[in-house]
């Protein structure tokens, strides 16, 4: 085979290659199955989406979000997690994808005031279970959780970024 023939038929199967390839979820080594993963592998040729960190929204969507907005308004760490993982599922859906192409979080707390100003991750964890891990979407995500002195008002206790992809067609 001549060298244009082989460069030829090598540019013809390539996609059909990176196709073969799926997103690749990497569980934490144990017993039982952990709420994270140790990580991921996304193929060349994924499609990717990077989401800026999301807020919670009002409990009550008629209050309008603003620089004096309330905790009582946001509501706790759980209900701030499920409320900011809900804007980010609409994001997602609103480019193509869904909650379980969501690969990678990187998750900030404030610390609560409620708590002695400490983060309250069990409850960032358990407004997580309603998104990941469920019989809707069984798939879990890489994840890094920070607390942070603050976010981008009082009220905030969550923020949320989340990478996305989808397996080459």
């Amino acid at each position: 085979m001549n060298r244009l023939a082989y460069v030829a038929l090598s540019l013809a199967l390539f996609p059909v290659a990176l196709s073969a390839r799926p997103i690749q979820r990497f569980p934490v080594p144990g017993p039982k199955p952990a709420m994270i993963l140790q990580g991921v592998e996304v193929p060349a040729g994924a499609d990717m989406l990077y989401l800026s960190g999301q807020v919670a929204s009002p409990i009550d969507p008629k209050t309008p979000s603003s620089p004096t907005i309330t905790m009582a308004e946001l509501g706790d760490t759980r209900t701030q997690t499920v409320s900011v993982l809900g804007k980010i599922k609409a994001a997602l859906e609103a480019h193509g994808f869904a909650m379980s192409d969501v690969i990678k979080l990187t998750v900030f707390v404030a610390g609560d005031p409620a708590k002695g100003g400490k983060m309250d991750f069990a409850g960032m964890n358990d407004g997580f279970k309603q998104y990941f891990g469920t019989a809707e979407n069984p798939d879990t995500v890489a994840r890094s959780a920070f607390q942070v002195a603050a976010l981008a008002g009082p009220a905030f206790l969550v923020e949320i970024e989340a990478t996305a992809a989808k397996a080459p067609r």
